[in-house]
């Protein structure tokens, strides 16, 4: 029997923490849940996940981005989807493709909130080839 593929999630809004949680979890994925950028950084020391999706803005406003960082320097073949409300919190388009963002923003996907669970479910399945 194969083994589910974990997802660490990642959020500091446990509604939105939940509501991933749960799409991740009826599609037949194990889902490690972290409270933020604090229990994420320890999620990492003991769990290696085989895909995260990450806010981007908790604790701090870049802590989505220090924690990706974290998990492409201690497993570099994990993808990482990183949530953003940047655009409807401050009315700015953030395009991590551009060339410049592109140099320092680590994640393979970035995606708007409120996401819409089938785009979710869309990118994890292409990310793990599943």
């Amino acid at each position: 029997m194969q083994e589910k593929k974990k997802i660490l999630v990642v959020d500091d809004d446990i509604d939105m923490l939940e509501q991933v949680a749960i799409t991740l979890t009826a599609e037949g994925y194990q889902v490690i849940q972290a409270q933020g950028q604090k229990e994420g950084e320890e999620a990492l020391l003991t769990t290696i996940p085989d895909l995260a999706v990450l806010d981007l803005m908790m604790e701090h406003m870049d802590s989505g981005f220090v924690l990706c960082h974290h998990v492409k320097r201690l497993y570099p073949e994990t993808p990482v989807i990183l949530l953003t409300a940047v655009k409807s919190t401050t009315g700015m388009d953030f395009n991590p493709q551009s060339s410049d963002a592109a140099s320092w923003v680590k994640a393979d996907v970035v995606l708007d909130k409120p996401v819409r669970p089938e785009q979710l479910k869309q990118e994890v399945r292409r990310l793990l080839k599943a």
